[in-house]
């Protein structure tokens, strides 16, 4: 029996695939919604994939090669996982181009290191401290856990994604479910233990 959160789910993705559909045979409405019922699950995606300060443009290059795709989707997938493999290889190519370029010799980057050191607001330390604890994770692990806890994909349509079987991907989430527990119960840095 089907839980009524995932036939919601379900029946969201099947109304995206169809927005995906109706854009691929030149709907600019549907290609509009498209984007505005994807964009945020590709775009949390993609900050953690990669550096959050170049998520936007990480994101338009997903929806710019996805557009150029559309003809191509096949439906073979839900729309939803097919952009997520999208960002996925966008994220790669970023890191690869990065990797790619000579680096800057030199001290500190005086803007980023200024950056890191302002005050978090009040409210957000949470938030920090988990996406800390995520960045500590192995790339292929935090990736798992952020397509299946984060954006609620299904472990198969996470595998999907990945290009990895179902198994790997759960072995993956439990594997990151296991560190960051562990890293959350750790005691931080300059706390004294009773």
């Amino acid at each position: 029996m089907t839980a009524p959160a995932d036939r919601a789910a379900s029946d969201h993705d099947a109304e995206v695939t169809e927005l995906a559909f109706a854009a691929a045979r030149g709907d600019r409405r549907a290609l509009e919604q498209f984007v505005r019922e994807t964009q945020r699950d590709v775009w949390r995606f993609v900050a953690h994939l990669a550096d959050p300060r170049v998520a936007d443009d990480l994101t338009q290059e997903t929806y710019l090669r996805a557009i150029r795709s559309l003809p191509r989707f096949a439906g073979n997938s839900t729309a939803r996982t097919w952009l997520l493999a999208i960002a996925r290889r966008v994220c790669a190519d970023d890191v690869r181009r990065a990797m790619s370029r000579p680096r800057i010799a030199g001290g500190v980057d005086w803007i980023d290191a200024a950056d890191t050191r302002q005050p978090r607001s009040t409210g957000w330390e949470d938030v920090v401290d988990v996406n800390l604890l995520l960045d500590d994770l192995p790339p292929e692990r935090r990736e798992a856990l952020v397509l299946t806890q984060v954006l609620g994909l299904s472990y198969q349509e996470a595998a999907e994604v990945t290009g990895c079987p179902v198994g790997t991907v759960r072995s993956r989430v439990a594997r990151a479910r296991e560190a960051l527990i562990g890293a959350a119960n750790a005691p931080r840095r300059g706390e004294r233990t009773s």
